[in-house]
């Protein structure tokens, strides 16, 4: 990634009252219900831990969510649900700005804007529009122009960095591209902003193979009770060589013990380690010291998840407060966007 000069922004703009200046971060989810393990150890974990020393603003992006098909009568739902996990894991509506992306419409008009500088050939490129073309016999617009939404979604905040995984470096990249080319027309506007990926690398299902998708099901809900928890581990993969109890196990090419390395404490691990080598203990009895972490770990969230669930009119407020912050910084933008693209047709001189 190339380097440029960070642009200091006045928290101000968010809080109204704290003048210390940091940098801004947005990131997005979007809305497949309740949070899995796997958008909690990739993304949520560390985003709660960007709140305190950075300008966060936090987005349910339901616009793209569309592009994907499924039943419009279950988008609400799980819109609402994801506002659960993302409060239940401890992102905090007092440190940052937590929103539904269609509650501000800045974000379709910035994208279509961008349309007018991205060559279709770089959407073509796009290793995700390739992968994912390839499930539809006729492809939807919005496939091919889904970075173009992403990179109104950074943009329209004037973002400084953003943390990403190593799967969409690709699609941040095309976003600096379209800030340099916006830039290049119409003037200086646009940062371009940082990748932050994280040191957690590609997180696998429990399949052992493939990314964790709940599309997939190979992932485990962080909200789950104990016996779903217990139901989803069990059927994990461990060492595809590890046959019998008493094989000596690879815990270096085992799925499940590099769960144990974000979930399970530190001396447990080493334990694991040395008595998977040894064959002093079973695939088994490994799967439920992970699915005891899991339970452990998310118990205090999944307390906040029933109380949240129990006043939905919290989460709507958070939610509607989220949005009238959002909006403020979004106007901001395009107010500036639509008088550099000549859109604003109120300010031209009268004929002569």
């Amino acid at each position: 990634m190339e380097s440029h000069v960070i642009r200091d922004r006045n928290v101000s703009a968010m809080s109204g009252s704290d003048t210390t200046k940091r940098r801004r971060i947005f990131s997005g989810m979007q809305p497949s219900g309740e949070a899995h393990l796997g958008n909690y150890l990739g993304a949520l974990k560390r985003w709660v831990s960007l709140q305190d020393d950075h300008d966060c603003i936090w987005c349910i992006v339901d616009d793209h969510a569309i592009t994907s098909g499924g039943d419009p009568r279950e988008l609400p739902r799980r819109t609402f649900d994801m506002a659960v996990s993302y409060l239940a894991v401890g992102l905090d509506p007092d440190k940052a700005i937590l929103f539904v992306q269609s509650d501000v419409p800045e974000h379709t008009e910035l994208a279509w804007l961008f349309n007018a500088v991205t060559p279709v050939g770089d959407l073509e490129r796009m290793t995700q529009y390739k992968d994912k073309s390839q499930h539809f016999e006729s492809v939807p617009a919005g496939i091919l122009n889904y970075p173009i939404l992403q990179a109104a979604d950074i943009l329209l905040y004037r973002a400084d960095a953003v943390p990403v995984g190593e799967d969409q470096r690709q699609h941040l990249e095309l976003t600096r591209e379209i800030a340099r080319k916006w830039n290049a027309a119409y003037g200086d506007v646009f940062p371009e902003p940082d990748a932050l990926i994280g040191r957690e690398g590609r997180i696998l299902g429990l399949d052992g193979e493939a990314k964790m998708s709940k599309s997939l099901g190979n992932t485990v809900g962080i909200l789950a009770e104990p016996d779903e928890v217990w139901a989803r581990v069990r059927t994990a993969v461990t060492d595809p060589q590890r046959v019998r109890r008493d094989d000596p196990g690879r815990p270096e090419v085992c799925n499940v013990f590099s769960l144990h390395g974000h979930l399970t404490d530190p001396d447990t691990v080493a334990r694991i380690d040395g008595e998977c080598r040894a064959a002093t203990i079973g695939c088994v009895d490994c799967k439920k010291i992970l699915a005891e972490s899991i339970v452990e770990t998310f118990a205090p969230m999944r307390e906040k998840a029933a109380w949240y669930r129990a006043h939905p009119e919290e989460v709507r407020r958070i939610l509607d407060d989220g949005a009238r912050r959002a909006r403020a910084i979004a106007r901001d933008t395009m107010a500036e966007v639509r008088a550099r693209m000549g859109l604003d047709w109120r300010e031209a001189a009268p004929a002569e």
